[in-house]
Order: structure tokens, then C-alpha cells, then sequence
């Protein structure tokens, strides 16, 4: 059976967006384009490939099934196809990372304004999220991760900076108004500005010293989703409302300002830095060849 690859394409990118109009932003084709294209596929294969709705577009089964399959083949089809930017001057295509809201904030500012300076014709997108996900099933050409949430056949660049923190902090007028925690425990006592993931995690805060390592889980008047809303939580700290735990690089500014106070310094624990992350057994498109390699330069 003959089937078109520009259907099959089209196909792959609506079921992996969940939707025609995310699916005609990502690919550059209009929805009305891609619906005709699937419902070319689906007429000659006999079969529906998505159910849709008004809210949502979803693989029936057989749908799912053929996209577990064509997912993989058609990222090596256009990986193999990329090798012809091998032979520019300089590459040229789309690049498009997934990484978590925090290297977003704090890692890419000081890599990506001068890496899109070097390669004006590569288009760069990336998409924060803080939920660990399968990058080619997204629809990612790599990644950004801490090393505990790596898959073992991956292969990481460590990509920014090595160490990093995450400091406690407080308004002066705030521990003027409830004193200074002396130990993590002491916690437990205060008012804290937790985080919780969309899984519904919320995380512990970690400290250690000489050794010793203390998790606490200490309560308090704010909880907020990591992400944007961070600055949300530093605002209300800043504003007297409770203590905060964050990245070290994050409460900077505010240290630096005045509005905020190291809490429990000694403890802050110290944690590996980032890696970019992609698949090992696929070739490598050349837009993320250049990325990869401008990160090791740096």
C-alpha cells in the first residue's frame, strides 16, 4: 500500500500536539491542511487514527499504535535528511528544547542570546516544564535536566553552571517579627512558602551540614506551582509573609537588594548543575549539533 509521507507526517504532528491549531503553530502548515491530510490517511488505511473532539484530539488505539511506530522512524528520516546542513556555511533549521522552568530563568540567559548571535538561521523554541518527559515524544530535540532525573541511554552535556544551591531567605522585617531559625527543624515553627509540582509533589526542603542531612516539611500560608508563579512566592516573602526556599541564583537580586536575608546559610545544600540532554541512538540534526557544541565551548 502506498501511502503518502506528507499524510503520514501529518498525522505524526497532530497526535503528538494534541490538537490541529498547536499542530499547524508547531509545523508552519495550516490546520485545515493537516485535518485534510488525516482524513486522506485514515479513508485509505480504512481505519480512524484519532478521535476528536471540540476540546481535544486523541489516537484511538490503532492510532496510538501507528505512532508509536512512525514517531521514531520519521525523527531518523528527518535526522538523515539533515545531514545536508552538514554542508553549510553555517547550519540553518529548528531547534527545540524542553527544560525546566529554573534553567529557563537562570541557565539559558547567559548561553542563548549569544548562541542565536552565532546562528541567525536556527530557530530556537523552548518549552519550560518542570514534569520530567519523553523529549521525542514531545516533539523535543533534546532536553535540559538534573543528573537524578536522566534516562540511562541518554546522552548528557553538563551545561551551565556545575554547582548550585538552594538558599532559605526572609525579610528583615519578618524575622524581626518571628525571630531567626537557628536549625532546619526550627521550620516547623514558621510560616513557609512551599511549591508543589503538577503530579502533586511537594517537595521536601533538604538541608545539609558536616554530614548531616535534615528534610523537613514545614507549613505555611502559600503554595504555589514551580514556575512563573516562583515570583509570586518571592514577592510574598519579600513582603514579610514567610519564609522561602529557592534556587541560590534566584533570591540573588534580592540579597543583593536588601529585601531578602539568608536564612540557615551553613545548611544550604550544594547539588550538580544541569545537562543537555538527547537520545544516543539517532543522528544528530544539525541545529543541535551547533547547540551542543557552542555549550562545550563555553
Amino acid at each position: 500500500m502506498a501511502v503518502d509521507l506528507g499524510d503520514l507526517g501529518a498525522f505524526v504532528a497532530v497526535a503528538r500536539a494534541r490538537g490541529f491549531r498547536e499542530a499547524a503553530r508547531v509545523s508552519g502548515a495550516s490546520a485545515s491542511a493537516l485535518s485534510e491530510a488525516v482524513r486522506r490517511l485514515e479513508t485509505q488505511l480504512g481505519l480512524r487514527l484519532l478521535n476528536r473532539t471540540t476540546r481535544s484530539v486523541v489516537p484511538t488505539e490503532a492510532g496510538a499504535g501507528l505512532l508509536a511506530r512512525l514517531g521514531p522512524a520519521l525523527t531518523e528520516m528527518e535526522a538523515a535528511l539533515d545531514v545536508v546542513n552538514g554542508f553549510r556555511e553555517k547550519p540553518a533549521g529548528s531547534l527545540k528544547l524542553n527544560v525546566p522552568v529554573s534553567v529557563a530563568r537562570l541557565v539559558l540567559p547567559k548561553i542563548v542570546p549569544a548562541f542565536l548571535k552565532a546562528y541567525p538561521d536556527i530557530q530556537l523554541e523552548i518549552i519550560p516544564e518542570d514534569s520530567f518527559v519523553d523529549v521525542l515524544a514531545a516533539g523535543c530535540d533534546a532536553g535540559i535536566r538534573y543528573d537524578e532525573r536522566l534516562d540511562l541511554d541518554m546522552v548528557a552535556v553538563p551545561i551551565g553552571p556545575r554547582r548550585q544551591r538552594f538558599a532559605t531567605a526572609a525579610s528583615p522585617a519578618y524575622l524581626e517579627a518571628r525571630g531567626r531559625p537557628e536549625h532546619p527543624r526550627d521550620l516547623l515553627e514558621h510560616a513557609c512558602l512551599r511549591s508543589r509540582f503538577a503530579s502533586g509533589v511537594t517537595p521536601a526542603w533538604e538541608f545539609e551540614k558536616d554530614g548531616e542531612v535534615v528534610k523537613v516539611e514545614p507549613r505555611g500560608p502559600l503554595m504555589v506551582r514551580p514556575g512563573g508563579a516562583m515570583e509570586l512566592a518571592i514577592d510574598c516573602a519579600v513582603q514579610g509573609i514567610g519564609v522561602i526556599y529557592l534556587f541560590e541564583e534566584w533570591l540573588r537580586p534580592e540579597f543583593d537588594r536588601g529585601t531578602l536575608v539568608p536564612v540557615l546559610e551553613p545548611w544550604w545544600e550544594s547539588f550538580p548543575g544541569p545537562f543537555l540532554y538527547y537520545p544516543g541512538r539517532r543522528l544528530v540534526p544539525a541545529p543541535l549539533r551547533a547547540f551542543i557544541d557552542f555549550v562545550k565551548s563555553q
